[in-house]
């Protein structure tokens, strides 16, 4: 089922999820909720969604970007870092958006390695690394566990917000 996604204004979203203790039928009926309320989203297209952006403050994410779908459940941060990228060019930040404030966008710099410890959705413990965009999407969807929104990062390092119409970008003034 198709879930109703709460706006930045919502204070689940502000609040600190807690861990799921019993992988039980409601847990695999939230899973699904969120895995269909993730891929019906187009405009904007989402990559990641978690249970707060839907009312639910459990520790769960999922995450769908290039064909890579997972289900992460009670994530624990091992490690987090910049590596060193081999003959590339200084990479940009990359612009970073929310489900729940759709249609608005904001250079974030994020560390591009994240390590985590986390179940999957039948509750086996997973350890998994993640690089580039995919450490950045876990990043934003493990803040959204810890109450904070995307616009939190763009404020506190003073990066510009940007709103996408139609096709133009306009940058937004925030207090």
């Amino acid at each position: 089922m198709i879930r109703k996604i709460v706006g930045v204004k919502n204070i689940k979203l502000r609040k600190k999820s807690k861990p799921v203790k019993n992988f039980d039928r409601k847990i695999q009926k939230l899973v699904t909720d969120m895995k269909d309320t993730l891929s019906s989203q187009k405009d904007p297209e989402g990559v990641g969604l978690a249970a707060p952006q839907i009312g639910k403050n459990l520790r769960i994410f999922v995450v769908n970007y290039d064909g890579n779908q997972k289900v992460v459940i009670n994530p624990k941060i091992l490690k987090v870092e910049n590596k060193k990228q081999a003959k590339k060019k200084k990479e940009k930040n990359l612009l970073e958006g929310c489900l729940s404030l759709p249609h608005y966008y904001g250079p974030i710099k994020r560390p591009n390695f994240i390590k985590i410890k986390y179940k999957n959705e039948l509750g086996k413990e997973v350890t998994e690394e993640f690089k580039g965009f995919m450490a950045q999407i876990i990043q934003h969807e493990v803040d959204h566990l810890n109450g904070i929104i995307f616009i939190d990062r763009v404020l506190e390092q003073k990066s510009p917000l940007y709103k996408f119409s139609g096709e133009d970008w306009e940058e937004v003034e925030l207090l």
